[in-house]
């Protein structure tokens, strides 16, 4: 079977615009969610969210960006990627070539603009520079145009297991010989449409958010992007590695719109399916990053999915509890954050946890701590009962 190996990452997110500023948060457990502040909102100083504090502008300014019709969303995206690219050391040679893929997922894709575009319908003009951006395919049109991408370029919307499947999407792409090299990942930026429709459903947590806990609240939304740079293993020469995908997995239980089944079936179908696709048996797995989201149903249902499929759970922890959950980003952004338990021996806590669900008992990690982890696996469960979950190894 064809290998495929991270090359390169890039991350912006709460607790950092770069892989290094994450990581140096991660180790410390310093949390990035405090009270809407920047984003334009009724919530603005009362909701707690993972809010990227550098404002659109600036984003504007450092990518060099004077297209009018630009989302938030995209200048995430275009951030993280140039930081996966750079790190991977890719040329622009490579990218334009048609065996480089480009896969992005987002959720709100130019929806952020919503409002603007609501205006611009109401006055007499030609159109609105917002209208190109709408769609959740402009984000990756705009990177593909940006960079010259010369091979497949697709979107992923399965709310927040899309650049989970961004991820896997782009392996198999390399495994059935449609591509040499993937740029796969995700964003999403903070947008009413979401705020209020998280808060329509009663989810949002009103203090930071508590993943595993037994006096949970809710979720934490956040923003931010993540990129990785995958490549099949005869490409990669003696450049750098930073960690092995060995195995994913997809499933859907189909029992709610947006709840997962009390067995956690979707969960449970999901890593045993990774746990298949890699080879592994479920006790080879030293750590999970778990989607861990803080609410009621997600956390209650992911624990009974891991005491279903491991007669031991290994160490678990939610690093939503640092930068709120990025919904389209989320997969992508945990994905590398996995990345890095594995290439630098090391595990990042859950944050805000005392007590534990009662009806399973576990507990996640907490305290940082370094560990020898050969093979880890990152979770990633939307809407829809879509769950996917990923398997890391150490190269």
């Amino acid at each position: 079977m064809t290998r495929i190996f991270v090359t390169g990452m890039g991350i912006i997110s709460a607790i950092g615009d770069t892989v290094a500023i994450n990581r140096i948060a991660l180790t410390q457990s310093h949390c990035g969610i405090t009270l809407l502040g920047l984003f334009p909102s009724a919530f603005s100083g009362k909701l707690p969210c993972g809010e990227i504090k550098i404002s659109t502008e600036t984003l504007k300014t450092k990518l060099k960006s004077d297209d009018p019709g630009i989302t938030r969303t995209t200048l995430l995206a275009l951030h993280a990627f140039e930081e996966a690219i750079q790190d991977s050391g890719l040329t622009p040679q490579q990218l334009n070539s048609p065996d480089a893929a480009l896969i992005n997922a987002t959720t709100v894709g130019g929806m952020c603009l919503t409002d603007e575009l609501y205006h611009d319908a109401n006055k007499d003009s030609d159109g609105s520079p917002f209208l190109s951006s709408y769609d959740y395919g402009s984000v990756a049109v705009h990177m593909q145009k940006r960079y010259n991408i010369g091979g497949i370029v697709n979107t992923i919307n399965t709310a927040c297991s899309s650049s989970a499947n961004s991820i896997m999407y782009g392996a198999r792409l390399i495994r059935h010989g449609l591509a040499t090299r993937a740029i796969v990942g995700g964003v999403d930026s903070l947008a009413k449409f979401t705020i209020n429709g998280f808060n329509a459903l009663h989810i949002l947590s009103p203090e930071i958010c508590t993943p595993f806990d037994k006096d949970r609240k809710g979720l934490n939304l956040g923003e931010g992007a993540a990129f990785l740079v995958l490549e099949k293993e005869d490409v990669i020469a003696n450049r750098k590695v930073y960690a092995e995908l060995t195995g994913y997995g997809n499933a859907n239980d189909a029992f709610h719109p947006s709840s997962i089944s009390d067995q956690g079936d979707g969960p449970y179908l999901a890593m045993q399916a990774a746990l298949s696709s890699a080879g592994l048996a479920p006790d080879a797995i030293g750590f999970i990053n778990a989607h861990g989201t803080g609410t009621e149903n997600n956390d209650e249902t992911e624990s009974r999915a891991m005491l279903r499929l491991f007669v031991n759970p290994p160490p678990f922890a939610s690093t939503k509890s640092y930068i709120g959950h990025t919904l389209g980003a989320a997969g992508a952004i945990e994905a590398a954050y996995t990345v890095l338990n594995l290439h630098h021996q090391e595990v990042y806590p859950s944050l805000h946890f005392a007590d534990p669900i009662a009806s399973t008992g576990l507990l996640p990690v907490n305290a940082y701590q370094q560990m020898k982890i050969d093979h880890a696996m990152s979770n990633s469960f939307g809407f829809g009962g879509n769950c996917t979950s990923l398997i890391f190894s150490k190269a």
